[in-house]
């Protein structure tokens, strides 16, 4: 019985020890944040000039005005020569370059557009 009466006074000792402590943990100081921040509080930026800006920013400058077009003197004769121009089509150029005629070539692809697809036949 003693032994435990010893026991129980020891765990009652200890128990006192823990209890004098503090339970919070213990606040630790980041070094790097304490310079930094000091650091940071001790910048102070140098001044800029006035004349800064010289330099860097172009001067502005109107740009020209324009000029009338000038209308030709003989333009009756200028018309007449465009009027004896012979016309040309777009059909008559696309089939002379690519050498084909021109017979049924748009009906002939929206035929060939409006045409069922094949069904493909399925496997079981």
């Amino acid at each position: 019985m003693s032994t435990i009466l010893r026991q129980t006074a020891a765990i009652a000792r200890h128990a006192s020890r823990i209890r004098s402590f503090s339970s919070t943990t213990v606040a630790r100081k980041d070094l790097v944040q304490d310079i930094y921040l000091r650091e940071i509080k001790a910048y102070k930026p140098n001044p800029t000039p006035k004349d800064a800006h010289v330099g860097v920013v172009k001067q502005f400058s109107l740009p020209p005005s324009p000029q009338a077009p000038a209308v030709p003197a003989d333009l009756a004769s200028e018309l007449s020569a465009y009027d004896a121009v012979e016309p040309t089509t777009a059909s008559a150029t696309t089939a002379s370059a690519s050498g084909e005629g021109t017979e049924g070539g748009a009906e002939q692809f929206l035929g060939f557009l409006e045409q069922d697809l094949p069904t493909k036949s399925a496997h079981h």
